[in-house]
């Protein structure tokens, strides 16, 4: 179960990074869309893409740490 807490921390870690990045990508092609290209949605709409990340961060370390509170019982009874 330790093994299990520690994948989805990472897990966790690298869906903030994705994150940030499709964001900021998302963000500066609105953002030049709407000066140069006639775009009309604002560039903040990029900001959507970050919901299903925020979620997907949510239940990975959720599921780290039900599987670190597990590893610790598992310790215990061992």
């Amino acid at each position: 179960m330790r093994k299990l807490s520690v994948f989805f921390w990472i897990l966790a870690a690298l869906f903030s990074d994705i994150m940030c990045a499709v964001v900021a990508y998302n963000y500066c092609d609105l953002l030049w869309g709407g000066k140069y290209a006639g775009y009309s949605a604002p560039a903040s709409t990029a900001y959507i893409y970050a919901i299903p990340f925020a979620l997907g961060i949510i239940v990975s370390i959720v599921l780290a740490i039900v599987c670190g509170k597990k590893a610790i019982k598992a310790d215990r009874r061992n």
